[in-house]
């Protein structure tokens, strides 16, 4: 078949293109119907109690924001947030919170594989386990740190005796602190996109001769990438605002181990404006990751497609 026979042939519509065609007007016609459809759905409104209750917890809120903003002392800004001891503090706070974060990316995202994906005898128990520094006193946590890792500790003894490693009232217990109460909110994030993902992507993976780590690194940990992110953040953010644990296992020394909270802890005792302006920068930093957690990872505010019970087949 000579070239310009090729091109005849391809170019000539065949009858079952014709059907295709006036198939796939059909389907754009459907589309259209359903398009038609979804702008018909009005728009849900509450009744008006639910209505009622819902501002007055939205206003529950925002009053000790708005109490803070009243209170701030907007004249001496400036002289707080560049006071040299601030500045440690809040140095201190970002360093040892995203250490924090990264050792629970290291372990939190396993562990969160594991609890999804493997049936084990006891594993309710070790879910539990993992995420109990989420729901007790944040003293309680300190004090249960130092029970293992203290000096004379079930393990801390035989760190100070082996290795000359002492992590209580030190910059590395901070970082040991904040990832024991920040590391269950990465977890519970992980293992819950986890545990909602298609397996079949990585069912077809194995088939193909990929191995367990193969698949998990190139197909399941991108298709999770915005769970891992949401997860990281949310841990750095409750590492950052870690008070209690921190001071009970590692102390209030300034330049080592005194956070920002502790720091507006002490300000609230000698001089109440300055911790107003440093709850405020807590809170801001917080207000805005949050914030910027939900638009970029979350999908807020993108419209949800409308069921169509026609579509599937």
């Amino acid at each position: 078949m000579t070239p310009r026979a090729r091109i005849r042939r391809a170019t000539t519509p065949s009858p079952g293109g014709q059907d295709a065609g006036a198939g796939g007007t059909g389907t754009g016609a459907a589309g259209a119907g359903r398009t038609d459809t979804r702008r018909r759905i009005p728009r849900e409104r509450l009744p008006l109690p639910a209505l009622l209750l819902a501002v007055l917890a939205i206003t529950f809120f925002a009053l000790p924001l708005i109490g803070l903003l009243w209170r701030a002392p907007w004249s001496q800004a400036g002289r707080i947030l560049t006071d040299p001891a601030v500045r440690k503090a809040l140095r201190l706070s970002l360093i040892c919170s995203l250490w924090a974060t990264a050792l629970s990316l290291l372990f939190g995202v396993p562990l969160s594989w594991l609890l999804a994906r493997i049936r084990f005898p006891g594993r309710s128990l070790v879910r539990a386990l993992c995420t109990l520094s989420m729901v007790v006193p944040p003293v309680v946590g300190g004090v249960a740190l130092f029970a293992a890792l203290g000096r004379r500790g079930l393990v801390g003894q035989w760190l100070d005796r082996w290795f000359d490693l002492r992590l209580p009232f030190s910059t590395a217990g901070v970082v040991v602190a904040q990832t024991f109460v920040a590391m269950p909110f990465l977890v519970l994030t992980v293992e819950s996109a986890l545990r909602q993902h298609d397996r079949r992507l990585e069912e077809a993976a194995r088939t193909l001769g990929a191995s367990a780590w193969y698949t998990f690194r190139r197909v399941t940990l991108p298709a999770v990438r915005p769970a891992v992110v949401a997860g990281a953040v949310l841990a750095w953010a409750r590492a950052l605002g870690e008070f209690g644990a921190t001071i009970t296992f590692a102390g209030n020394f300034p330049g080592r181990t005194q956070t920002l909270p502790i720091a507006t802890y002490l300000a609230l005792e000698t001089d109440p404006a300055d911790a107003v302006m440093l709850s405020l920068v807590l809170i801001a930093t917080s207000f805005a990751v949050l914030v910027g957690l939900r638009d970029r990872w979350l999908g807020a505010g993108e419209a949800m497609p409308a069921i169509d019970s026609g579509s599937s087949r």
